[in-house]
């Protein structure tokens, strides 16, 4: 199976039925991530896209200035949807480091196993951006990252934040790196699996 069959696989599992019609526009962009994300941002033209889309080339510029533009109009809002979930997971849980944690994971386990392309853009396509963009994004990352590290030095006495801040990329490398992944696992199984995996390496004793 190619890599490209892997996303396309991944992604008609993750996104489930629109509760409301989308846009031609949605579904351009959709399409859009799908190939950045299997063949890379500098293999996919705007022809490419086009051509997966049902419409020519030129006549996604009635949406989309250039592939540029549609790189930031899928990076930015995911981004924004994780720091707003993160914070809403923190702030329901003030005084439970513990269980802030486990709806942290949960939160972003879902998230990667919904969005697959989207996951495989950030860690591969982002630096494709202009500067304005990638700066924004790289700030709601670390605003994102800063979440867990609350959550994390709350939960274990003595962690410094740096510390907890390397816990919690470590915790996303696991998290993303296996969306593409298991398709002999059903995808309940594969949360739980990758829940629990996150959640015992972080509840592990650093010192110890």
């Amino acid at each position: 199976m190619t890599v490209e069959q892997q996303v396309t696989g991944a992604v008609a599992e993750a996104v489930p039925a629109a509760p409301r019609r989308r846009s031609r526009r949605d579904e351009i962009l959709e399409i859009a991530v799908g190939l950045f994300a299997a063949r890379g941002y500098h293999g996919v033209s705007m022809d490419d896209i086009g051509a997966a889309a049902g419409v020519t080339g030129p006549a996604l510029y009635h949406h989309f200035a250039g592939k540029e533009a549609m790189l930031v109009a899928a990076l930015i809002p995911v981004s924004e949807e994780l720091l707003a979930g993160g914070r809403s997971r923190v702030a329901e849980r003030p005084s439970d480091p513990r269980g802030a944690l486990e709806s942290l994971i949960d939160f972003h386990v879902e998230f990667a196993l919904a969005n697959p392309a989207v996951i495989a853009l950030h860690l591969n396509e982002l630096d494709r951006l202009p500067e304005e963009p990638r700066r924004q994004i790289r700030r709601l990352q670390r605003l994102y990252v800063e979440e867990w590290v609350s959550t994390l030095t709350a939960l274990h006495a003595g962690l410094s934040a740096a510390e907890a801040r390397v816990l919690a990329h470590s915790a996303f490398g696991l998290m993303n790196s296996t969306p593409f992944l298991g398709g002999e696992v059903d995808r309940q199984r594969r949360a739980a699996l990758l829940r629990a995996a996150t959640l015992a390496a972080l509840l592990a004793n650093p010192d110890s």
